[in-house]
């Protein structure tokens, strides 16, 4: 797995297509098996009884609404990393990869010791059923104890990306997946550990996958010269700048939230059938994701370099890369509804009603497309600002419409008046030049 730590050609000119699948083919890989982690997982428990499978659904929106709030610990990362490796410093480089490790691994702690004894609270407020409420509660705590650990897989993640490697993220993501598919059929359907053996065999995936991270990073500083000591200034300009992330982030996850205790209180079939269709959504937005963290990636380098001429020739391009995708995964969703519940040994109640939501989750996979690329690019460009108002903007569009909502399909058609919010928002930037912000 090789780390890309020098300055020579990662922070050469390139932007065309050829550039764009060299980041975006990899990336897309390693952020397909991230959502493989919880397919596998639905897929196994649900082999379960009731409601393991709901109680899956309602804690991993729960955990990864905490997660979440900490993705830019990868994505500010990257920017950062990335704008020095176009400016030719990768000792400075190296420098905020280190600070964005010591602070992944302090705010996983806090995230342990904060969420831990709240674990009962946090699952009460999707309205969940008492035996429901019960195993939810379980999957989240064992959850928790592998935080630290995904904090650091996520900064080291970004540390790779801004130097340009999307290459050693993909090995650890499909060794990662495998080895928690290994793990949770042997825990829950081997063992008979039931939920918890589930959250234990991610828990250890996610341990080991950091563990790998951190020798790769730690290698790359040695190279460079840059120390390893925790720098306080530096992390705490780390944290700061990632904040406006965090409300953006905010933003994304009172939807995913809303949506999830919406449907929770539809009934126990509706939350069934709402959690797979989100695990769909999840791995195809992981997958269009691909393209926005090549977007991260050269926008940064670029406008590290100085060169506005080619973020926006990158940006038109990986826009064209994502809608084109977006209509194939479309596509994809449409030939394979009829199919889809069966993978998930889904009851007849539940399949009626993924089936019928299956078609807008198609709909809006070109608007999808859009929306993830021209958000990958505005965080390479540092415009953490814009992206938190816009956020902000965006979920007050979304709340009224998920709010009236009646069945599972208006639910999902405000979450599609959410995405089309986004696409509005983020264009209007991207045509405009304010982000367009050079030099290290």
């Amino acid at each position: 797995m090789p780390l890309s730590t020098d300055a020579g050609p990662q922070s050469g000119p390139g932007t065309g297509n050829r550039e764009i699948l060299r980041l975006a083919v990899p990336a897309f890989g390693a952020l397909v098996a991230e959502p493989l982690f919880l397919l596998t997982d639905s897929v196994i428990v649900g082999r379960l009884p009731d409601p393991a499978l709901g109680a899956l659904g309602v804690a991993s929106a729960a955990l990864s609404a905490i997660v979440g709030l900490c993705v830019f610990l990868a994505y500010g990362t990257t920017a950062a990393v990335a704008r020095q490796i176009g400016a030719g410093d990768p000792r400075r480089a190296m420098r905020q990869g280190i600070d964005g490790m010591w602070l992944a691994a302090a705010v996983g702690v806090a995230v342990i010791a904060v969420c831990w004894p709240l674990a009962p609270g946090i699952v009460d407020l999707f309205g969940a059923s008492e035996r429901l409420a019960e195993l939810a509660t379980t999957y989240l705590r064992i959850s928790l104890l592998g935080t630290p650990a995904l904090l650091l897989v996520l900064a080291g993640t970004g540390v790779l990306r801004g130097l340009q490697d999307t290459v050693t993220p993909l090995a650890v993501s499909v060794t990662s997946f495998l080895l928690n598919g290994v793990l949770n059929a042997w825990f829950v359907l081997g063992l008979g550990w039931g939920i918890a053996g589930s959250a234990w065999g991610t828990v250890i995936a996610q341990a080991l996958g950091a563990a790998v991270y951190l020798v790769m990073v730690v290698r790359g500083a040695r190279r460079h010269g840059t120390s390893l000591r925790p720098d306080l200034p530096g992390i705490r300009a780390a944290g700061t700048a990632g904040l406006a992330l965090v409300i953006r982030t905010a933003c994304l996850q009172i939807v995913l939230l809303t949506a999830t205790a919406l449907a929770t209180r539809m009934g126990d079939a509706q939350i069934s059938a709402h959690t797979i269709a989100t695990r769909i959504w999840t791995f195809l937005a992981f997958a269009l994701d691909a393209i926005a963290i090549a977007g991260q990636a050269i926008t940064g380098r670029t406008l590290g370099a100085g060169d506005t001429a080619a973020t926006r020739s990158a940006t038109r391009r990986m826009v064209v890369w994502g809608v084109a995708c977006g209509v194939v995964f479309g596509l994809a969703v449409l030939a394979l509804r009829p199919m889809l519940p069966g993978v998930f040994d889904a009851p007849a109640a539940v399949s009626e009603r993924l089936e019928a939501v299956l078609w807008l989750v198609a709909l809006f996979q070109p608007v999808a497309g859009v929306v993830f690329v021209l958000d990958g690019v505005l965080i390479g460009a540092g415009d953490q600002r814009y992206l938190a108002w816009a956020g902000l903007i965006t979920t007050i569009a979304y709340l009224p419409f998920a709010v009236i909502a009646g069945s599972l399909v208006a639910l999902w058609a405000a979450f599609g008046v959410w995405m089309l919010a986004r696409m509005i928002t983020l264009s209007l930037r991207a045509y405009g030049t304010a982000w367009l912000v050079t030099g290290a």
